[in-house]
């Protein structure tokens, strides 16, 4: 990622943590519309769900710019998501349903610079992780 990108990043994610709350329950709400089998992986309290996606996101974007130290942490992300069941289609209709809660929680704020950042963010370590899945035993 460049520099700007890691930055439009770093500066959108301050902007909604504030109320990661929120965001996190937005989040949710659109991935279980745009595909509800997926309700079934996730345990019945998504507030702390959401909690644990915002430590994620605040993680991602508080260590882009510290890449190498940052990737084996979300190769153990991917390799743990075997057990849930996540395949590689999933990684993308999360991708989507992240870009439309940033746009919602950011609104005006989410430029098409800012969009292009976090889909970057979010193509690389998505791939990071489905090549740990794919490495990682079947359980």
């Amino acid at each position: 990622m460049t520099p700007s990108e890691i930055d439009h990043v770093k500066k959108s994610f301050a902007l909604i943590e504030p109320i990661s709350e929120q965001v996190g329950a937005i989040f949710y709400a659109r991935l279980f519309e745009m595909d509800p089998s997926l309700r079934s992986m996730f345990g019945d309290d998504l507030v702390a769900q959401s909690k644990k996606l915002m430590q994620v996101l605040a993680t991602v974007a508080n260590g882009l710019d510290r890449l190498d130290g940052l990737l084996p942490v979300v190769k153990a992300l991917g390799e743990r998501h075997v057990a849930y069941g996540v395949s590689d289609a999933h990684y993308e209709t999360v991708g989507k349903a992240l870009l439309w809660t940033l746009g919602k929680g950011l609104g005006d704020a989410f430029t098409a610079d800012v969009k292009a950042a976090w889909r970057s963010a979010y193509t690389r370590l998505a791939d990071v992780m489905k090549a740990a899945a794919a490495r990682a035993p079947a359980h």
